[in-house]
């Protein structure tokens, strides 16, 4: 464990070096430790620890009422979840690959975004969605997608993607305490992706606040992710020759507009990563906040980062053709800068 201040993290307490996986994890443990209205189901989340061990532990630690294993029927243990929410408890449901998603739209759009408004407010949904999306782990195009466009799309649901550690045990835990539903988009390919999150149990982040990794004055990157990362390593790459400024999207909705606004009213210059098709997604919407709110900062076109509109390929090969990586970022970044 080490000890940072705000001028080192940017977290004043103390904090651990861990991975997404187990910040994830902590975040699971500390609040249902805290509220036992708090419980997770999903396929394999009991007794086999998760299919990518997220959730291994905790099935010992809080028992078979609480770490529920359901069967592999999406549209009956997301129903499952909307009513509980509804009558009280928190739970936590975990869809295994966000692709299946489809298979609950009917519960979750109908049901489970529209639920409190056509109650008058009334009824609360506390029910966090947790579930994987992203490619490269060579597992074709029905476990590779990403989908958050989707749910950020659709009023009354809230939709995260955190890209860090303390990212991630901050937004679920904000998440979990909330009293509308939220949707926890995890990349499966930045679980052993290390950083500092900090020890508090009460530790949180406020959804709908990005979060600014890197300060810089030439060239703003805004990304979700595994891209928060790969934009980090282009600019420690590119440092000295181009100051690039690197943001944690982390809230999709909420959007943080004010911070976006701010760092592109600095740098003049704006590129989106975000591993999604380009069409029609967070790389539009955010072009178009931006487009509105700080047209007159801009001093060049904004570029996208993304997966071409195409789904991704099981060959390795082919699979890294279409996924966006530090290279792609660093070539948007010098069409502009």
């Amino acid at each position: 464990m080490s000890t940072e201040t705000d001028a080192g993290t940017g977290f004043g307490s103390d904090t651990e070096t861990m991975t997404v996986r187990e910040a994830i994890r902590q975040a699971l443990r500390e609040e249902m430790t805290s509220d036992e209205s708090v419980f997770l189901m999903g396929e394999d989340v009991g007794h086999y620890g998760g299919v990518l061990d997220v959730t291994e532990g905790l099935y010992d630690e809080f028992g078979g009422e609480r770490v529920r294993d359901t069967p592999i029927s999406e549209a009956g243990f997301m129903g499952a979840g909307i009513g509980a929410a509804a009558t009280g408890s928190r739970p936590v449901v975990e869809i295994m690959f966000s692709d299946f998603l489809g298979v609950c739209s009917e519960q979750v759009t109908n049901q489970m975004a529209k639920m409190r408004y056509m109650f008058g407010g009334k009824t609360e949904m506390p029910v966090t969605v947790r579930t994987t999306e992203g490619g490269g782990m060579g597992a074709a195009s029905q476990h590779s997608g990403t989908v958050h466009t989707w749910f950020a799309h659709f009023p009354g649901l809230i939709a995260v993607t955190p890209g860090t550690p303390a990212a991630a045990k901050g937004l679920l835990k904000s998440a979990i305490r909330s009293d509308d539903p939220v949707f926890f988009f995890e990349n499966k390919m930045i679980y052993e992706q290390e950083g500092e999150v900090p020890t508090d149990d009460e530790f949180t982040l406020p959804i709908g606040e990005a979060g600014v990794e890197r300060e810089g004055d030439d060239v703003t990157v805004v990304a979700t992710q595994r891209l928060v990362g790969e934009s980090l390593d282009v600019a420690e790459d590119l440092a000295g020759e181009t100051s690039v400024e690197v943001i944690d999207l982390r809230s999709l909705y909420p959007l943080d507009t004010e911070t976006l606004a701010e760092s592109l009213g600095k740098t003049g210059r704006l590129v989106v990563a975000d591993e999604s098709p380009l069409s029609y997604g967070v790389h539009a919407e955010v072009m178009a906040r931006m487009v509105e709110d700080e047209f007159f900062s801009l001093d060049a076109p904004i570029q996208r980062v993304g997966v071409p509109d195409t789904h991704i390929p099981f060959s390795p090969t082919l699979e890294q053709e279409v996924l966006p990586d530090a290279e792609g970022i660093e070539d948007a970044i010098d069409r502009i800068a």
